[in-house]
């Protein structure tokens, strides 16, 4: 049995929406793709299940009956988005409560971190590769040559 593709498109824009509000520093919007997320892939599954009769033996002939494993993963699938939507919620009130608006803001660690990595990457600081045998690229073996001993004592 091939899906219909009205579903598969349906899926389609929904996983693809979803993904671009997962891309926004807003975190309403962010919640927003986390619920069209979690419906795209509710859709999906079931679509990989086959329509029937109720999976009960004696109630429908065997090759009539649907499949109840995508059923399943749907409610579960429900669940989890039930909770990512209610924590998503909790952070964006919060949010709201201390700072006015619901923007995520950069963590001041991660931009030291980009702005050494962009210092270290400058003119003049080219990286050694390895197997380089050039003593002056090792800053222990230029304390060695510099002093004579090992970690720069004498």
């Amino acid at each position: 049995m091939s899906p219909n593709l009205s579903y598969v498109l349906v899926v389609g824009v929904l996983v693809a929406a979803g993904v671009t509000l997962l891309l926004e520093r807003s975190l309403t919007r962010v919640l927003m793709g986390v619920i069209l997320l979690g419906n795209g892939a509710n859709l999906l599954l079931l679509t990989g299940g086959r329509s029937g009769g109720a999976p009960i033996v004696g109630t429908t002939a065997e090759q009539d009956m649907a499949d109840p494993l995508p059923q399943a993963m749907v409610l579960t699938a429900i669940v989890i988005t039930l909770g990512m939507t209610a924590f998503l919620l909790a952070l964006a009130y919060r949010s709201w409560h201390l700072n006015g608006h619901d923007e995520v803001q950069d963590d001041v660690e991660d931009r030291r971190i980009v702005e050494l990595a962009d210092r270290d990457k400058g003119p003049g600081t080219a990286d050694v590769e390895a197997g380089d045998d050039d003593p002056a690229s090792d800053p222990a073996e230029e304390q060695v040559a510099a002093t004579g001993a090992p970690g720069g004592r004498a």
